[in-house]
């Protein structure tokens, strides 16, 4: 974590997955991401994974670096205090970020008559402003029919969307407060998930591939489309991952495996030229079956050591408890992490931000706070609430302190 957004407060209502990682990117960049929630925590609080105890891991972990404030907002009293909160005065506020509905108390208009230079980022799942989940958006999109065998679907499990959908809500917070900074002006900004998936199939050609050429991308199974990579099985039943995308990184596979006047045979007899990284995706199964015999004939350890000595680009296949076991990677080993102690679950790695900025010193990761942790702290330093107001509220259940 480093402190580089410090002076920044960031109110956030959110569930499930982009948004809260949108506020975390910002809290552990710095800013003063204060999280709200209904006393007793939001539909997300105890997602899976759970621990024994029935602790969420997935909430801990999305928000780490941030302030908790438990409010009932269901009632009207509860819903003023968090109005007052996302538009409290002074030039570090005004930033809210909400996948909430943006209607009711959280209409954008009636945000504003409180603050006329709000920030206001509202994530929806389309663009209608319905709803839309990581998994609904990959079937729209057509990439669950290019995992598999290329005709039944095959979701993915890792929900790319939402977290691609996170970052872009941080750097359209960033950007509307600098464009705010220089001209004074706060905004509504609209970010739909679906429409993070649209533009990015339309990035990276999947679109234009299917509109100019006429034809949908085709599943092809563990290669990589159009280059060379694929899995390979080692003597001893490991397996790793290879990958040619480069020129370099193609003729160190081809040294290592001592295939190379196999690889010029064939190339010559089927006239493609193997510099070129669509001649070898064309060719992908006649080289996988070139490369296929020296894996065999090897084990893992000695497989991993050639591949190294060779500046392959490869990767073993491990399970995630691998990874975590005995991966110095995924260890304290690795700057980006910290063991740390969180209350209810015990110590465990926790990561910090991968962004490195060599201008300033490294701060300790901070962990997720409690739910309702900061509740009394926050009504009274930024909403200047007496103890005697602020315990009426308790009394009324409108604001909750950290749960056990």
């Amino acid at each position: 974590m480093q402190a580089l957004l410090s002076g920044m407060r960031v109110v956030e209502g959110s569930a499930f997955i982009a948004a809260p990682s949108g506020g975390m990117t910002l809290a552990q960049l710095g800013a003063d991401v204060i999280r709200f929630d209904q006393i007793g925590g939001g539909i997300d609080y105890q997602r899976w994974p759970i621990t024994k105890q029935g602790k969420s891991l997935y909430w801990h972990g999305l928000n780490k670096g941030k302030r908790s404030i438990a409010v009932d907002f269901r009632k009207p009293e509860g819903q003023q205090l968090l109005s007052r909160l996302i538009t409290a005065p002074g030039e570090d506020g005004g930033i809210f970020v909400t996948n909430f509905p943006a209607r009711g108390w959280l209409a954008e208009e009636k945000l504003r008559a409180l603050r006329g230079d709000l920030i206001y980022l509202n994530l929806t799942g389309d663009r209608h402003g319905g709803s839309a989940l990581d998994y609904t958006v990959n079937s729209k999109i057509g990439l669950p029919f290019l995992s598999g065998d290329g005709r039944e679907p095959c979701n993915n499990p890792f929900p790319a969307w939402d977290v691609i959908a996170g970052q872009h809500i941080a750097l359209g917070l960033l950007t509307a407060e600098r464009h705010r900074r220089i001209h004074g002006e706060g905004q509504f900004v609209r970010l739909a998930l679906a429409d993070v998936a649209l533009a990015t199939m339309g990035h990276l050609g999947y679109l234009a591939e299917a509109e100019i050429n006429g034809e949908s991308r085709q599943a092809v199974g563990n290669h990589i489309f159009g280059s060379f990579g694929h899995d390979f099985l080692c003597k001893d039943a490991g397996r790793v991952m290879i990958v040619g995308v480069s020129p370099n990184q193609w003729k160190a596979i081809v040294k290592v495996t001592e295939t190379e006047s196999q690889v010029q045979q064939l190339a010559a007899s089927l006239g493609l030229n193997f510099d070129k990284e669509g001649d070898r995706f064309q060719a992908r199964d006649q080289l996988k079956n070139l490369l296929e015999p020296w894996f065999l004939q090897h084990d893992t350890v000695a497989v991993h050591q050639a591949l190294d000595n060779a500046s392959v680009c490869w990767g073993p296949y491990q399970t995630i408890q691998q990874l975590v076991e005995t991966d110095r990677d995924c260890s304290e080993d690795n700057p980006l992490f910290e063991k740390i102690e969180q209350p209810g679950i015990g110590e465990y790695l926790m990561p910090s931000n991968p962004l490195n900025f060599d201008a300033l010193e490294h701060c300790p990761v901070t962990r997720a706070p409690l739910l309702g942790q900061h509740t009394d702290e926050i009504l009274t330093d930024i909403l200047g609430l007496s103890e005697s107001e602020i315990g009426r509220l308790h009394d009324q259940a409108v604001v909750a302190g950290p749960s056990a």
